[in-house]
């Protein structure tokens, strides 16, 4: 039963004004694929035809895609629930199916979308450091501005029954348990963090968090730019722009990558990182204590209301 998702492909959200939504993940480094009146797909770096779209109307979290092998799968997951393959919208097209989780969250399954034209981030300059230093008459220099987004790398939902929702979601996706979070027992999980299941090919150390918080709601999603410079340099943007700060810079220990948050205009948060573990299916799943889960390696501890 089920498949095995091979990443997650996008996040839907609702606003009531698509220009500062635009202007704000422009600054956040994305780049417009496409615009209507009513609705704004953006994208990154890679070959995915959109990370991000803006639905006019209230400002509310709408949906989350996970992109399926190939369109034999995605018909497989179909029949297995029961529901109907429709035409994606937006750049790339492709096909979909929409889905409803234990707590009425749509998730998204696509696959046959045709790839955007990669764009190449700005090459950096070697760094020199105690182990070696490759970096001889070639002077360091950043430039200005935004991030560079490259892709989206994980959704994290905050949900009301943590067993239930993680059963719906490895039974259909194939996910596998990276960390669990360990409050005592077992039946006690605080959530986990899941990856793809793709063989032998890494995965980022998870696609998805769900957090057994007792109550639904999105809580982030976190977009991968090009390289720790980048990051800071699109900090420095974000706080010229005026833009709300959440928590950063550090470095995770779950996960490992480096970390900055930031909210949209209506309280979304959205992550920058870089530089996350990758395991392959081979490494197997771990248990870690709530402790760890807070714990940055280097940086400020979480404020005390985390998420969107």
């Amino acid at each position: 039963m089920g498949i095995k998702v091979q990443d997650i492909a996008y996040v839907r959200f609702s606003a009531p004004d698509l220009d500062e939504m635009e202007t704000f993940l422009s600054d956040f480094g994305m780049i417009r694929a496409e615009r209507s009146a009513d609705v704004l797909f953006m994208r990154g770096l890679d070959e995915d035809p959109f990370l991000h779209v803006t639905h006019r109307g209230e400002a509310g979290f709408v949906a989350a895609a996970f992109e399926a092998a190939s369109m034999k799968e995605l018909a497989k997951l179909a029949r297995e629930e029961n529901v109907s393959i429709v035409g994606l919208d937006g750049p790339g097209g492709g096909s979909v199916i929409r889905l409803r989780d234990p707590d009425g969250f749509e998730i998204e399954v696509i696959a046959g979308r045709t790839a955007a034209t990669r764009k190449e981030a700005p090459v950096p300059a070697p760094c020199n450091d105690a182990h070696a230093a490759p970096r001889i008459n070639a002077l360091k220099r950043v430039s200005k501005g935004p991030s560079h987004v490259k892709r989206l790398g994980h959704c994290v939902l905050n949900v009301s029954d943590f067993r239930e929702s993680e059963a719906w979601y490895k039974s259909r996706f194939g996910l596998i348990t990276s960390d669990e979070i360990d409050i005592g027992s077992p039946d006690r999980a605080l959530g986990a963090f899941f990856r793809c299941d793709r063989g032998a090919v890494p995965s980022d150390h998870h696609t998805l968090f769900l957090l057994g918080a007792g109550k639904r709601g999105f809580n982030h999603a976190a977009y991968e730019v090009a390289d720790f410079d980048d990051l800071m340099s699109g900090h420095d943007w974000l706080k010229q722009k005026g833009r709300r700060h959440e928590w950063g810079v550090g470095r995770h220990l779950l996960g490992s990558q480096i970390f900055d948050y930031w909210r949209d205009p209506w309280g979304h948060t959205l992550e920058h990182w870089t530089d996350g573990d990758l395991l392959d299916a081979a490494w197997g799943s771990r248990t870690a204590s709530l402790e760890e889960v807070l714990a940055t390696q280097w940086g400020p501890l979480p404020p005390g209301s985390m998420g969107s």
